[in-house]
């Protein structure tokens, strides 16, 4: 049974304090974490500017795209993210983080050498796997170093980070490819297409910031919120059974191991069968609506929407898995994860990040069909604008959700992701039916700037819902939750639906934000029971065995 890592307060432990200035390490952390957060973002979404040159060279699919675009980063980057977060909460969190930037980069490098979609799939697994570590870690760091009053400015400076990779993703990613294409018409160097050399220029960035991460000590964790938190005896043991207790067959074994009732057992055996039946028929009404021949593997061919859904399947069944293994292994944690408004809140987010992650990763290639825009000026107008909207955005819901959660303590800021997300989707309908390309920035200045105020003050609620030391956990269940419904659904939905429409990725684009209803229904809920959950956190984690 893997015991949880308790805290210890004491009379000895530092108290809270009240000071909401941001010392030299909390910016010198701060930066880093920011600068790991845009190189994942530029080396996750260059994708989306390569994709018709892409699309070409290797004679591929939209949907096709779409699961190298988010499924198949997906399931690792999620899958990964949950021992991750787990080691990230007991060990040497700067270390864990340049180790696995190292990864994501190599994996990116291998891209520059893709010639057909194995590789290229084996790339995008890489790159899933390493960066699974940048959120639970990235976030574990900053609040530990950052005052409480000023965290909601903390995550908007991460999302600010963000849209700066984004933006960097597109504009390297265009002008990389189109100068390469250009400099090279014949006997490039190692054969590589403009695509290629592209994913060169995107790997090497993360190369320095390794070194950097390298030369910084490990702050005192819970320091900032005087709870001091015992050193964690077994870290990597830790993370090893929380693998073995969210991975389909092994999950079985660790069940057996911590003696799991009867109840339990049901529950996961009933689980995993609905989520089979369920994957299996609408992979198979997937294929009659927009019916895609086999990918060739080399040793197999699969069919893309039955990959897609056995991904998405596996995925749910992990989910699954991490619940059961917390109420079995760490009750304080299942206690304040499994709370109403955190979970809300996640299911919020999750369904946001379909609604993201399917429109960014095909506006570049619907400005390039829709408008007759090449790469070069579509990667560095859009990009430009696409950092310029998403940095402002951040920075004015950053320091106004936490003036908002001085005045109404926990639903303030959830009122401004309300307002955010409630307002986008139709925002997007006028955007995305633009007559032109200039028409269309100008509308899609207006989305951009609503659209991005939502991230800060959602994630900061999220981290003051649970204990310091379970949110590296709680940032890998919902880094799971939402990559499953974000990247694992959004993405390949966009492509499928342009797919069947003849390539009309407009409509495409326009149709993930059928889910904003039930986002909106979310976060109202989220409202009702915030103050509840925040004042009873303390008590409920006490109840379950945390000595607090």
């Amino acid at each position: 049974m893997v015991q949880p890592v308790k805290a210890d307060v004491t009379p000895s432990a530092p108290p809270p304090t009240s000071d909401d200035r941001i010392g030299k390490t909390g910016w010198r952390i701060l930066t880093l974490i920011c600068a790991a957060q845009a190189m994942s973002l530029l080396d996750r979404q260059i994708l989306s500017i390569l994709a018709s040159d892409i699309r070409a060279d290797l004679n591929i699919g939209d949907a096709e795209l779409g699961l190298l675009y988010g499924t198949v980063f997906a399931l690792f980057y999620a899958l990964f993210s949950l021992p991750l977060g787990r080691l990230a909460d007991g060990w040497i969190r700067t270390k864990l983080l340049a180790i696995c930037i190292a990864i994501w980069s190599v994996s990116t490098l291998m891209a520059a050498f893709a010639s057909g979609f194995a590789l290229l799939a084996l790339s995008r697994l890489g790159v899933g796997i390493g960066e699974a570590a940048a959120q639970p870690t990235g976030n574990s760091l900053i609040f530990d170093v950052i005052p409480k009053g000023r965290r909601s400015f903390a995550m908007a400076a991460v999302a600010i980070a963000i849209a700066l990779g984004l933006g960097a993703s597109m504009m390297l990613g265009g002008i990389a490819a189109d100068w390469w294409n250009h400099a090279f018409t014949t006997g490039a160097p190692l054969g590589l297409s403009g695509w290629q050399f592209a994913f060169v220029v995107a790997a090497l960035p993360g190369f320095i910031l390794v070194l950097l991460l390298l030369r910084e000590p490990e702050p005192e964790r819970g320091k900032s919120d005087g709870i001091a938190t015992k050193k964690d005896p077994a870290p990597f043991k830790a993370s090893l059974a929380l693998f073995a207790a969210v991975a389909p067959i092994t999950n079985w074994a660790m069940l057996h191991r911590r003696g799991a009732p009867a109840r339990s057992w049901v529950a996961n055996v009933v689980g995993l069968a609905l989520i089979v039946a369920a994957c299996t028929t609408i992979a198979q009404l997937a294929q009659h609506f927009s019916p895609r021949p086999a990918i060739d593997f080399g040793v197999l061919a699969i069919n893309p929407h039955v990959l897609q859904w056995t991904v998405v399947g596996f995925g749910a069944f992990v989910i699954l898995n991490l619940f059961q293994s917390l109420k079995l292994s760490d009750r304080p944690a299942h206690a304040a994860i499994a709370s109403p408004t955190l979970l809300l809140l996640m299911g919020a987010g999750a369904l946001q990040y379909a609604i993201n992650y399917g429109v960014m990763g095909f506006t570049p290639s619907f400005l390039m069909r829709s408008y007759g825009l090449s790469a070069r000026e579509t990667g560095l107008n859009f990009g430009l604008l696409s950092a310029g909207l998403g940095m402002l955005g951040p920075l004015v819901a950053g320091p106004l959700a936490d003036k908002a959660n001085r005045y109404l303590p926990g639903a303030g800021r959830i009122g401004l992701t309300l307002a955010s997300l409630g307002l986008s989707p139709l925002l997007a309908i006028w955007v995305y039916t633009a007559p032109e390309a200039s028409s269309f920035y100008l509308r899609f200045t207006l989305y951009s700037l609503v659209l991005t105020m939502w991230m800060p003050p959602l994630y900061a609620m999220m981290y003051d819902l649970v204990l310091p030391r379970m949110r590296g956990v709680t940032s890998s269940a919902f880094v799971m939750i939402s990559t499953l419904s974000g990247l694992g659904i959004g993405p390949y939905a966009v492509g499928m639906i342009s797919d069947a429409n003849g390539g009309n990725l407009g409509s495409a684009i326009l149709s993930v934000n059928l889910v904003a209803p039930v986002i909106v229904v979310c976060l109202i809920l989220a409202m009702l029971f915030v103050k509840r959950d925040e004042n009873s956190l303390v008590p409920r984690c006490r109840a379950a065995g945390e000595p607090v």
